[in-house]
């Protein structure tokens, strides 16, 4: 689901990338990351060499990417990694914010549409692991009913997805309803609710 709003002349965007896009918009975005928010990402500084690796095995290997777009740029991300990848079964996920998206509500709104997507697909607990110097991170974890430990400089833990409620579905318009009235229904739900997220976070339609 997208949705649009222009702050500042701005234009956001919080889309799932198609397979085709993931590896260069992806990999763009994680190598314009600065030293420390590399740092935070990849728990240690890690090289433009990996960061392309890591960013075409991504691309490969299943893991759904969450885009957040500003001006067309993917200024933040979201990754949902296969379960079969995890050390417990459970699906690991990865969130990085580039400096000049941060403090607008970004980092919140690509962990609910996380939380909506692993929903979707069935999964009933997510896998976190952090830096334990990523106090950014773990503060949007537990936030979001994360338990973390500290273990060997890393902050692990998982979030149970039954304490967070399945988004509510579109109701699908009756057999007998018009093709006209029913996309205007969908419509006129979907503005009503991301009016409410971006009231919520601070992102107002206005320039």
């Amino acid at each position: 689901m997208n949705y649009d709003s222009t702050s500042s002349m701005r234009t956001r965007t919080v889309r799932i990338l198609s397979q085709q896009e993931e590896l260069p918009l992806l990999r763009d975005h994680l190598l314009r990351l600065d030293r420390t928010s590399r740092h935070d990402r990849f728990h240690g500084f890690m090289d433009d060499s990996f960061i392309r690796q890591y960013a075409e095995k991504c691309a490969n290997d299943g893991t759904v990417i969450i885009a957040y777009f500003e001006d067309g740029v993917v200024r933040g991300a979201a990754e949902l990694h296969p379960p079969e990848q995890s050390p417990d079964s459970q699906p690991e996920i990865a969130v990085s914010v580039e400096a000049s998206a941060r403090r607008k509500g970004v980092g919140s709104i690509l962990f609910k549409k996380l939380i909506a997507e692993a929903h979707a697909r069935g999964y009933r607990g997510l896998r976190i692991t952090t830096g334990a110097q990523n106090e950014a991170m773990r503060t949007l974890a537990n936030k979001f009913g994360a338990k973390l430990t500290f273990h060997h400089g890393e902050s692990t833990g998982s979030i149970d997805l039954a304490q967070h409620k399945a988004p509510t579905p579109v109701p699908v318009p009756a057999a007998n309803v018009a093709p006209l009235e029913a996309a205007r229904a969908i419509a006129n739900f979907n503005r009503v609710y991301w009016r409410m997220v971006m009231q919520m976070y601070g992102w107002s339609r206005a320039a």
